[in-house]
């Protein structure tokens, strides 16, 4: 199945409109919400790494949030760690607040069957 349908194409030509302009003012705006699916995955899957930052990353100070909150909980576990858990709490809320941001800006895009009502069968 094509990502635009046929009728709505043909009914862009019918009005005159060039291959251009109907990829950016029809077929954009109907896979937008694909385009948003996999801009959210990416951003989440790029947020929430771990294991190559670990890695590649020599200096603590450059350390993602990921990493250094996992350092703090080790801190917490071995020293006894009342205030440093309480760190470790506040650093876990900060680093939901950007995706949580990004879930909510983005959810006006992030919807199935746009196309569903866009031409009679």
């Amino acid at each position: 199945m094509d990502a635009v349908p046929t009728e709505v194409l043909e009914a862009a030509r019918m009005d005159g409109s060039g291959e251009f302009r109907t990829f950016f003012t029809i077929s954009l705006k109907l896979l937008a919400p694909g385009l948003v699916t996999v801009l959210l995955f990416t951003l989440v899957a790029t947020w929430n790494n771990y294991f190559l930052p670990l890695i590649m990353l020599s200096e603590p100070t450059w350390y993602p949030l990921t990493v250094g909150l996992k350092q703090w909980n080790m801190q917490a576990q071995t020293v006894g760690g009342d205030v440093i858990y309480n760190l470790v709490i506040t650093g876990s809320l900060l680093t939901i607040v950007p995706i949580v941001v990004a879930f909510l800006f983005l959810q006006r895009y992030w919807q199935s069957g746009l196309a569903a009502g866009s031409v009679k069968s």
